[in-house]
């Protein structure tokens, strides 16, 4: 009975442990939590004049202005774009997460699109983009994508509502 109650107290640790989030990522979520706009989509590290569709969604244009909230509790959101001739407007549900990856780079959001009753609608496929900044009032993410062979940085703007 001791050697069952010592093994199921250490695999309960075990899994405490590995399940656990560090302690910037937890700020981040915190900081993350709430409604943003996205007020801006710019591009880095190339010239040019660029159109991309966004998270094989819609183009970059549609996301300005768009809102986009992120519930903590249950690692859920949404971002809703405004319907006009060239964009599809609505809400568009996603799950997501903070990721530390290894040392020497930034944390990253990353999420997948669900449906309303928070099925994954994906196939497992999501995004991830960089976390340059965050504050109380504003969030600046990156994403890098391959254009003919060249980076190019998409920088997208939040600021808190």
């Amino acid at each position: 009975m001791v050697k069952q109650t010592f093994l199921f107290v250490a695999l309960s640790s075990f899994m405490m442990m590995s399940c656990s989030v560090s302690k910037n990522a937890k700020a981040q979520r915190n900081l993350l939590s709430g409604t943003w706009s996205l007020n801006n989509v710019s591009y880095e590290n190339n010239t040019g004049n660029f159109k991309s569709v966004i998270f094989n969604d819609a183009e970059d244009i549609c996301f300005e202005g768009s809102d986009w909230f992120f519930r903590d509790n249950n690692s859920t959101g949404r971002y809703t774009i405004s319907s006009s001739t060239l964009c599809q407007g609505g809400d568009r549900f996603f799950r997501w997460s903070v990721v530390e990856p290894s040392q020497n780079y930034s944390s990253q959001l990353q999420f997948k699109f669900i449906d309303e009753k928070r099925k994954d609608i994906s196939g497992g496929f999501g995004y991830r983009l960089t976390i340059a900044a965050i504050n109380e009032q504003a969030m600046t993410l990156k994403s890098n994508v391959t254009v003919d062979g060249e980076l190019v940085t998409i920088v997208y703007e939040f600021t808190k509502k």
